[in-house]
């Protein structure tokens, strides 16, 4: 059976002993009713995977000894999302929750001309983020950035292939998967519901982003996200 799995993004290489946070120790102690002796998973989201045992199985602040690390090494392929926050919370976060599942490195909320919804409480879809992880089995946290205008995000530099996935009708644009490279760093724009305006996109394309389909259908704004994040992440 494996063992439970919490995350703590303060253990360093040094750490010997660590002194769980509050809740955490509640549900290592009172709701899995572990004691001392026995042993549990702990990462820090950047890659380190810990086996510590309980040492003190106090209900509030649970102390477990280190007894092993691994390293796991980074996927080889960094795949950032870029994409709209949406008017319903809940389409937006389970988003996330799918993107950290299927393996994405980067994710980056964009305020665009028609995106109806600004408000973005970063802890909360930290925690997200984190929960994913953790029930995937992974110890690797995705990188969450603060909202940005899509204006200055296109303008960005970035080192990889770059994507964006419209509704316009272009006589060349593809679909994702046959402009797919060996490249180890990719990114693509998922816009709002409404689509990117046409200044978007060809600002986007002014600065070498490449326009593709994500299929036949017109997909939700979240939808289209997971779509993309499995496309680029499974290749």
């Amino acid at each position: 059976m494996a063992l439970p799995f919490f995350y703590n993004e303060d253990i360093v290489s040094t750490t010997e002993t660590i002194t769980l946070d509050e809740d955490t120790s509640k549900h290592v102690i009172q709701v899995l009713r572990m004691q001392n002796g026995e042993s549990l998973n702990l990462t820090d989201g950047k890659g380190n995977l810990f086996t510590a045992e309980i040492i003190d199985d106090h209900k509030k602040r649970c102390t477990v000894k280190i007894v092993s690390t691994v390293q796991q090494p980074p996927s080889a392929k960094k795949i950032s999302i870029a994409i709209s926050l949406v008017k319903n919370t809940s389409r937006f976060e389970w988003f996330l929750e799918k993107a950290t599942e299927i393996g994405v490195h980067e994710i980056i909320p964009l305020i665009c001309e028609r995106t109806e919804k600004q408000h973005f409480r970063f802890d909360r879809m930290k925690g997200i983020l984190i929960s994913a992880m953790l029930q995937s089995q992974q110890c690797w946290l995705p990188v969450l950035s603060e909202p940005v205008k899509c204006s200055k995000f296109i303008t960005d530099e970035y080192a990889g292939q770059k994507f964006i996935a419209h509704c316009e009708d272009e006589q060349n644009k593809k679909s994702l998967h046959q402009h797919i490279s060996t490249s180890t760093h990719q990114l693509i724009c998922i816009g709002p519901e409404g689509d990117f305006t046409k200044q978007e996109i060809a600002q986007a394309l002014q600065h070498n982003f490449i326009p593709v389909a994500l299929g036949n259908t017109r997909l939700r704004t979240e939808t289209a996200g997971v779509v993309a994040a499995a496309l680029l992440c499974m290749v």
